[in-house]
C-alpha cells in the first residue's frame, strides 16, 4: 500500500523469556555473592588486588541489580 509504513515484530516464545529472566536473576545472585565476597576480604588481601577499603566499598553499595558488563 502506498505511503504503508510496516512494522517488524520478533517473536519471542514464553520459554524464551522464561530463560532470559532466569538468566538476569541468575546473574543477580552471582553479582551479590562476590560483593559481599570483595566485602569480606582482609586489607592485605585488597592490597594484593590493588584494591582500597574506598574502592570495596563503593563496588559493595552498589545494587545487586547493576550489572557492570551488561551495556
Amino acid at each position: 500500500m502506498k505511503g504503508h509504513v510496516g512494522f517488524t515484530h520478533t517473536s519471542f516464545s514464553l520459554g524464551q523469556l522464561l530463560a532470559q529472566a532466569l538468566e538476569r536473576l541468575l546473574r543477580w545472585q552471582q553479582l551479590y555473592r562476590q560483593r559481599r565476597q570483595l566485602a569480606s576480604l582482609s586489607d592485605d588481601a585488597l592490597h594484593d588486588l590493588g584494591l582500597s577499603r574506598a574502592d570495596t566499598l563503593q563496588e559493595v553499595e552498589r545494587p545487586f541489580w547493576d550489572d557492570p558488563l551488561r551495556k
